[in-house]
């Protein structure tokens, strides 16, 4: 009988350790505004707090220094439906780290230093509606398949990257697509650029902004936007549905159709000074908000 029970003695720490971290704890350097929200912004982390509630639903992680995101991290917070690293120092993301996060809405990936998308970087997650991937100034290559199985995905941040080109396929395997930016990256208009430039005209209606210019003497197309004859329709916009997510308990499988959230809510904290940390990340820092301010190039005409 005894030995029986020392066998269940891990599985029963496990469990209640579980319990324990199950929205009971906040995190000492973070803020839990609710019991599903941990906000853990400009605090200066260079990795991921150990103790986070096992059931957090909404996480804010910008403004810090974390290099990587750990390949458990969606096995261990599956509850997850809004996730924000915006303006950390990832540099890749490998595949199959997403590949369990069955019920993530949003991610922000925007202002990193991530240098490429590969194949199946994403996992399927067919629950995710926004992608924000803006701003990473050393990103100059998307895999075909970077984008596979992201079924629902309806907006799509590509902006003020380092793309020279992209492969259509990366934009045809998104079904529920209905928003998509891209400019603010050096283009290249070579050969391989027409198939490229063929979906943008007619896709246009996705693309936000007016106005492209070609500049026949470079061969360089320095900003892709378009003007949509058709308004952006914002009933089912991705984050209307967050709010209604976050609070469903337990949260169900994503109704694409509600309408219920606030997106892009400033942090409730604020960032400290910036300090130097060797190691913090294999590319230089960059200075996100500058960059983030104007395009890599004037627009040509």
């Amino acid at each position: 009988m005894w030995p029986c029970v020392c066998h269940l003695q891990p599985l029963l720490t496990l469990i209640s350790f579980a319990f324990l971290t199950r929205g009971e704890n906040c995190p000492a350097t973070c803020l839990c505004p609710d019991p599903h929200t941990v906000d853990c912004s400009g605090r200066g982390l260079t990795r991921l707090p150990d103790d986070i509630p096992l059931d957090v639903r909404r996480l804010l992680l910008s403004d810090n220094w974390i290099p990587h995101i750990p390949e458990d991290f969606f096995l261990l917070y599956s509850d997850l439906v809004y996730l924000d690293l915006r303006n950390n120092s990832l540099s890749q993301i490998d595949p199959g780290t997403l590949s369990t996060s069955s019920r993530l809405v949003f991610l922000d990936l925007g202002s990193n230093n991530l240098t490429e998308i590969p194949q199946g970087a994403f996992g399927e997650s067919q629950s995710l509606i926004k992608l924000r991937l803006d701003n990473n100034p050393h990103l100059s290559q998307v895999n075909e398949h970077a984008f596979q199985g992201l079924t629902s995905l309806r907006e799509l941040e590509l902006e003020r990257n380092a793309l020279s080109g992209l492969e259509v396929e990366a934009l045809s395997e998104l079904p529920s697509l209905r928003l998509v930016r891209l400019e603010g990256n050096p283009w290249v208009c070579n050969c391989n650029f027409a198939n490229f430039f063929n979906w943008l005209i007619e896709n246009s209606h996705k693309l936000p902004n007016e106005g492209y210019a070609l500049d026949g003497g470079s061969r360089e197309f320095s900003d892709v936007s378009f003007q949509s004859d058709l308004e952006f329709d914002r009933v089912g916009d991705p984050l209307m549905q967050v709010e209604e997510v976050l609070h469903k308990d337990p949260p169900s499988v994503m109704d694409t159709t509600s309408a219920d959230s606030k997106s892009d809510e400033p942090s409730t904290s604020k960032a400290p000074p910036r300090v130097s940390r060797s190691g913090a990340s294999k590319l230089p820092r960059v200075n996100h908000r500058e960059a983030a301010s104007s395009s890599y190039r004037d627009t040509l005409t």
